[in-house]
């Protein structure tokens, strides 16, 4: 008998493994099988163990977190270690408001003191030829006013979620495998509120509210938790305690869930101007609603929106939960390590690029007992304040104690090259289609994982090979490279600067380092541009604040301006009154050349290859194409490296 593979899972090889196994019998050793119908019965006998085969590789697969595909599985095995998946997040706006009652009065203010907007529909928007719903999962309070004679209650800041809020009323039962499912598709698990009414604790008819918990420590026989996992189809359990972990719910009591479902992402983007109309509901606080009464009534109000929509997503997905789940796993619920702080922040802000986390003893001057964290979102460049309240207050339950975090906007390093593209014109049709290629290559180059994102790497040598790899047609191309910072201005107030790029500065002796776009300052009607003259010693020097005459002389308008440390990077702005900017913006960008020309985001800076500040020049190479063999007028850039002084100032 021949020996059989048995790890053969083709349909083919399964074929041919089973004719070897029949040749190898006497029976049929001059046996045609591929001209007889024993062929037909052959195939059915592989086609079956392909399919068991198929079938028993994906059961092994699935048994494991790293290659099961389903998501019903991905989820029980990342239950296994604690893990919940994220689910869908509802976006949330910021509204004020003002309601009027036109039919109110002195009498009434003495009984009805307070108006209680009611939880539940609040509003409705529009975008992108969409309705959206937006509620609240609480009861919003404010006092009635008397203004010359017309009564009114203003609502500020009231935070409303995309969605609808549902209510789940649950009887808790002897039987001892009762289930409790939210049955409703894309629920935001971050409004749901549980209240047990056993009909000896009583709050306001609803019962003791009972919190969520993610893992066991500080639970006791007699605490009101409960804990929550995704089941089958996106939906969501309850689990209460058993009396050991956890309060036992006695039978008999009543389970009421409130929470709100929700578009997910698809409600970002919703306030815009004026879209938001009013649809909520204004109670008594006695309470009664006022909308249905017949004595009293309110003038529907018009809805300023303080933040459009932001922060809704979609539930986690696979391969996210596939990531994150041994990550959350090894970090125990606790943010220690920068690490485990990687892990949470992406976790409790799904909008999350790149994160940096540093700590405080690592921060110059250093800051003993403080987490510094800075955040790149997927869509923008800042983190709003809102956000970041957010964010923090949700870090308090990872981090322990003594230890603060604060979120830092984000700095990042830009690279930006000027190649000229020496191309052989006979080889392509047209010099714009070429350039074209090459920004596409270089963009696709941009995208990839190592560069935009903190500890990114732009690489020289992988650029140039970029450029010459796009077609054909390229012979060569001589880049340079320089790097900025954007220096946030703080206009009309007297201030000092800081800028790190975390990448040795080339220095050249004569000065004209670094440049700037143009300023102004308190007491100059002309812009100024900052550069630098060097020490003798080439590893710091002095900043100064020049201008360019009509005559195209420079005037020196401050000498010592600031310092730089070319060896760190690092330039000190000193104190200086910024009034405005030439293009009118908010930043002034500021350039230096870099002695390396492989640049590295270092510590907290987020390295960005900025394809649209670049300048790409194409060059006809006249040798190459044959159109001047001697090459008399060939066009030569001598500056092979990054070490160009070049204009005074940026452009």
């Amino acid at each position: 008998m021949p020996f059989t593979k048995f790890t053969n899972l083709d349909f083919d090889q399964i074929k041919t493994s089973i004719k070897d196994y029949l040749r190898a019998n006497s029976d049929f050793t001059d046996f045609d099988f591929e001209g007889s119908n024993f062929s037909v019965l052959i195939d059915t006998l592989a086609y079956n163990t392909y399919i068991t085969a198929f079938n028993s590789n994906m059961i092994v697969n699935e048994s494991f977190l790293e290659s099961a595909t389903l998501r019903q599985n991905v989820v029980s095995l990342a239950r296994n270690i604690g893990y919940v998946p994220r689910s869908k997040t509802a976006a949330t706006a910021d509204i004020s408001f003002t309601v009027t009652f036109p039919d109110f009065t002195a009498e009434m203010l003495s009984r009805v003191p307070n108006a209680t907007l009611s939880a539940g529909l609040i509003c409705v928007g529009d975008a992108n030829n969409t309705s959206f719903v937006f509620s609240t999962s609480e009861n919003w309070s404010s006092p009635i006013k008397n203004v010359n004679g017309s009564y009114s209650a203003e609502f500020s800041n009231i935070l409303v979620k995309q969605g609808t809020l549902v209510t789940k009323e649950f009887t808790k039962e002897a039987s001892l495998d009762q289930k409790f499912v939210l049955e409703n598709p894309g629920i935001d698990t971050s409004t749901i509120k549980v209240y047990i009414d056993d009909t000896t604790d009583q709050d306001d008819g609803l019962g003791i509210e009972y919190f969520l918990v993610d893992n066991i420590i500080n639970v006791d026989s007699s605490s009101e938790i409960y804990l929550l996992q995704e089941v089958q189809d996106e939906k969501y359990e309850l689990i209460f305690g058993d009396g050991i972990i956890g309060k036992k719910i006695a039978n008999g009591a009543k389970i009421t869930v409130k929470y709100i479902t929700t578009d997910g992402k698809e409600g970002n983007g919703v306030g815009k101007g004026d879209s938001f109309s009013f649809a909520g509901k204004i109670l008594e606080q006695n309470p009664e609603i006022i909308s249905n009464s017949p004595l009293l009534s309110f003038t529907a109000p018009s809805i300023v929106t303080n933040i459009t929509s932001q922060n809704g997503s979609d539930i986690e997905d696979v391969d996210s939960i596939k990531y994150f789940a041994p990550k959350i796993y090894s970090s125990q619920f606790r943010a220690v390590t920068s690490r485990d702080y990687e892990t949470i922040v992406k976790r409790i802000y799904p909008d999350t690029e790149s994160v940096a986390v540093i700590g405080g003893e690592e921060l110059d001057p250093p800051e003993f007992g403080t987490v510094s964290i800075s955040i790149k979102p997927k869509n923008g460049t800042f983190v709003s304040d809102f956000n970041k309240s957010r964010i923090l207050s949700q870090l308090k339950q990872y981090s322990i104690s003594g230890i603060n975090q604060k979120i830092t906007d984000l700095k990042v390093l830009y690279v930006e090259i000027d190649s000229s593209v020496y191309y052989n014109s006979t080889k392509v049709s047209s010099e714009n289609s070429l350039k074209s290629s090459v920004l596409n290559a270089l963009t696709s180059y941009a995208n990839s994982l190592e560069v935009n994102k903190f500890g990114g790497r732009f690489k020289y040598s992988k650029v140039l090979q970029v450029i010459d790899k796009t077609n054909v047609a390229i012979t060569s191309n001589i880049t340079k490279v320089r790097i900025r910072r954007d220096l946030k201005v703080a206009f009309n107030q007297f201030a000092q600067y800081e800028l790190c790029y975390g990448n040795q500065f080339h220095v050249n002796a004569a000065g004209y380092n670094i440049k700037s776009k143009g300023f102004y300052i308190s007491g100059q009607s002309k812009p100024v541009y900052i550069t630098d003259v060097p020490d003798q010693g080439l590893k710091t020097g002095v900043i100064s604040l020049v201008q360019v005459l009509d005559t195209g002389e420079i005037n020196v308008i401050a000498k010592a301006a600031g310092t730089v440390d070319y060896i760190k990077g690092e330039i000190m702005l000193a104190t200086v009154n910024i009034t405005s900017t030439l293009d009118g913006s908010d930043v002034v960008e500021i350039q230096a050349i870099p002695e390396s020309n492989d640049v590295v985001g270092l510590r907290d800076l987020y390295l960005n290859f900025s394809i649209s500040e670049s300048t790409i020049n194409m060059v006809r190479d006249v040798i190459s194409s044959g159109d001047e063999i001697t090459g008399t007028s060939f066009i030569r850039d001598f500056y092979t490296s990054s070490y160009l002084n070049g204009k005074l100032i940026r452009e």
